[in-house]
């Protein structure tokens, strides 16, 4: 049954994307409204934490959005080295980080703050910007928008 409730989610979610304008890889994120409508619509739902990557090129046009990890209603482990991986495996030029909160409150915790400066300076080694990161809970808070990064 699940795997049946799985196929309708991800056919609603195929038609949401549609509708706002992000059918295809290579839509630009134009401003932080746009890549915060993008990230609830992929992690609202989740009752889990799930961080995701949204992968740029150099125009901020979105290359892949790839849910990377996955813990429980109150955490998840955020590996660096395969945040890198990835980052280099879709050439990208820039990224923005997202996870949600299930408890719905999007305020960011001191860990999410912790491996926010982690991954930006790991990035900045293979010359990849972190744009921003993106907390999903009911409403969604940027650390661009509030000055973290």
């Amino acid at each position: 049954m699940a795997n049946n409730e799985d196929q309708i989610i991800e056919q609603a979610l195929q038609i949401l994307e549609s509708r706002m304008g992000y059918t295809t890889k290579g839509e630009a994120f134009t401003s932080p409204e746009d890549s915060k409508r993008y990230a609830k619509l992929q992690l609202a739902e989740h009752e889990q934490e799930v961080f995701a990557a949204m992968f740029l090129d150099n125009r901020h046009r979105l290359i892949s959005f790839d849910k990377m990890f996955y813990g429980t209603v109150d955490g998840a482990s955020v590996h660096p080295r395969e945040v890198v991986k990835s980052a280099l495996k879709h050439n990208a030029a820039a990224v923005i980080f997202a996870h949600n909160h299930p408890s719905g409150v999007a305020e960011p915790s001191q860990a999410d703050q912790r491996i926010t400066t982690r991954l930006k300076d790991t990035l900045t080694l293979v010359d990849v910007r972190v744009l921003d990161h993106l907390v999903v809970g009911d409403s969604v808070v940027s650390f661009a928008e509030r000055g973290l990064l």
